[in-house]
């Protein structure tokens, strides 16, 4: 079994480093979106994909009050889901196609269950 490294930055937390990468997904699928979203859908959707991991750099920052951690991750997973209802209308409007939604959709539910488990395991990350 291989041991997991010390966290020293936030940058360091898979959570982190899963929600960065899927923002960057969806930051190059939206590159092809029609020019009527780009004031809608296409900022809405960078946005909350980006304050997943904004949010979890605050929480990582404000580790020394376990309540203001876990509220930093709690609105890091809300983007997280918000991020999935942007998914679903990019699906709907034709967008993206079934396959990249399923994929972005569980990536998204993954990120929230580590989400999820950071806030109910939080005196493990504070101090």
């Amino acid at each position: 079994m291989e041991k997991r490294g010390v966290i020293r930055h936030f940058r360091d937390l898979e959570v982190y480093q899963r929600a960065f990468a899927a923002a960057m997904v969806i930051y190059t699928l939206t590159k092809g979106f029609p020019a009527e979203e780009k004031y809608s859908l296409v900022d809405q959707i960078r946005r909350a994909s980006r304050s997943v991991c904004s949010n979890l750099a605050e929480a990582w920052r404000k580790r020394r009050y376990p309540a203001v951690f876990k509220n930093k991750v709690t609105d890091s997973m809300q983007e997280a889901s918000e991020t999935q209802c942007w998914l679903e209308f990019s699906l709907a409007c034709g967008y993206i196609d079934q396959s990249t939604f399923d994929k972005l959709d569980q990536e998204y539910e993954q990120i929230i269950a580590m989400l999820n488990s950071m806030e109910f395991n939080a005196k493990k990350f504070c101090y």
